[in-house]
């Protein structure tokens, strides 16, 4: 037997109501109810980073999250950011420093990347590595991740 819940929240802009089952996380009730595929399921623990959103502006991750506790908040997820034109110079940048190799880790990794710049819009490559730490990359990019991140930044990304 499930237990279902009705939730309401707002969704990259948009506000969104769906009916989920008290046991769903985060992450499936995107993927899953919702439709948005671009948050990565990876690892299910909350120690690869591939599933990070926004929650009323802050970076979790999606795995660790009730659905039911996205109830009333604003969620952010790799769609939305995609949309947003001031993430222009982020995405340029991953592309120009080749920092999309397998690209499981590229939703993840930029969500936690467009946080990093909005937080400090002048962040260096130290600050960069430290808030890129709870996200991994499987094909070790992480030089040409902070690259473009840096790049990014002195670009006039938000």
């Amino acid at each position: 037997m499930s237990l279902k819940h009705d939730i309401e929240f707002t969704l990259n802009g948009v506000k969104k109501r769906v009916t989920v089952d008290v046991t769903m996380n985060a992450l499936d009730m995107l993927r899953d109810v919702v439709g948005l595929t671009g948050t990565k399921y990876g690892c299910g623990e909350g120690e690869c980073g591939a599933c990070t959103i926004r929650v009323d502006g802050a970076t979790l991750n999606s795995c660790l999250m009730f659905a039911v506790d996205c109830n009333g908040r604003e969620i952010t997820t790799i769609e939305g950011v995609a949309a947003d034109p001031t993430a222009d110079a982020l995405r340029e940048a991953f592309v120009e420093h080749g920092a999309v190799q397998c690209g499981f880790c590229t939703p993840g990794m930029v969500m936690q990347a467009a946080h990093i710049l909005e937080t400090n819009p002048n962040a260096d490559a130290d600050a960069i590595k430290r808030g890129i730490e709870g996200n991994l990359c499987r094909c070790t990019g992480y030089k040409k991740i902070v690259d473009a991140v840096e790049s990014a930044a002195c670009c006039g990304a938000k």
